[in-house]
């Protein structure tokens, strides 16, 4: 078989699937000519896949350990069969193919910017570092990147946990970015904006136009850490997966949002998203525990003539956008540090 820059090469799957659909990818280290390896350093963990890995196993840190391990040891890969999400790693390469486009080099120290849902991985220290209970993971191991992958080179003005967390959400700042120029002074809420994603949803929604920014957090300690970031205008507690509380503490609050952007990790947050935004608004779903069947059929049921997107991750200049968001705002920069 030749190479597939997609990386269908790997797949072990007796179906033709992409790699993050396939049930189990080939590990082995030698490289196919387009192919990058990595040395593994750190994991990081999508924040609802390890939500729903505590969850699952009462927050017993070694249970958890040894679930990640059986995950990766029988699929070939970092992906949660419940909720498909995976996350992403940090490492050194150590081999380049002769035909990678990739631009990187040996000893380059580099952030996936794909997800490891489709990224073939083995541990080789069976996670000793790691007491299950964070969702950045000490690992050595190694990773294999494909001929159509991303990868950006670790920045040497921030701490290598600090870059790895930006970088695991920087599709978020950048798509909402794009959303808001589309609206004129817009009303932007962030659900979930004490969190990663959120936070940096905010800075960029400032820095794009933005009339006035509603963040909305779950509890009165995260709501106390954002008002001291100032990062939103108005700062709300409000269980986001009650929708009608949602809909009335917006409208308390001056009304419904121009653009919505959804940044929890818990599942049942549609329908108080589309109830909190405006008839013509956007509402964008970075959240891996969204359920878009809810979320569509939720606004068709309740008639809201709203646009939903689901943030792909992956919007170009995402990662520089997001690291420069933390060198510019304190605020943003004391959230991330206050969870590493």
């Amino acid at each position: 078989m030749t190479a597939d820059p997609f990386g269908l090469h790997r797949v072990l799957d007796e179906l033709p699937v992409l790699p993050q659909a396939a049930v189990r990818l080939d590990t082995r280290p030698s490289l196919w000519p387009d192919e990058v390896r990595v040395r593994v350093q750190r994991l990081n963990l999508d924040a609802a896949s390890f939500r729903q890995l505590e969850r699952r196993q009462g927050g017993d840190g070694e249970r958890v350990r040894a679930e990640v391990l059986e995950i990766v040891r029988t699929r070939g890969k970092m992906q949660n069969p419940e909720t498909g999400s995976g996350g992403m790693l940090v490492g050194v390469v150590e081999e380049v193919g002769p035909l990678s486009p990739l631009g990187l080099s040996v000893g380059d120290r580099v952030a996936t910017l794909v997800s490891l849902t489709l990224t073939p991985l083995v541990v080789e220290d069976g996670l000793a570092g790691w007491d299950g209970r964070s969702e950045q993971v000490p690992c050595d191991g190694y990773a294999i990147l494909f001929g159509r992958s991303m990868a950006a080179r670790l920045p040497d003005d921030l701490p290598a946990d600090l870059a790895l967390a930006v970088l695991d959400v920087c599709g978020a700042p950048a798509l909402t970015s794009r959303v808001v120029t589309t609206y004129d002074a817009p009303r932007v809420l962030v659900i979930g904006a004490g969190g990663k994603s959120g936070s940096l949803s905010l800075a960029a929604a400032r820095e794009s136009g933005a009339g006035r920014l509603v963040g909305v957090v779950p509890h009165e300690a995260e709501a106390q850490a954002l008002r001291r970031s100032g990062l939103a205008d108005d700062v709300l507690v409000v269980d986001a997966r009650d929708p009608v509380a949602l809909r009335d503490a917006m409208g308390a609050a001056g009304g419904p949002a121009d653009v919505t952007v959804v940044c929890v990790d818990v599942p049942g947050c549609e329908g108080g998203a589309v109830l909190a935004t405006a008839d013509g608004g956007t509402v964008v779903f970075f959240s891996m525990a969204t359920s878009f069947p809810a979320a569509a059929l939720g606004a068709e049921g309740l008639v809201a003539d709203v646009t939903m997107l689901v943030g792909n991750g992956y919007v170009p200049g995402h990662a520089d956008l997001a690291l420069e968001l933390v060198r510019r705002h304190a605020g943003v920069r004391a959230l991330f540090e206050s969870r590493l």
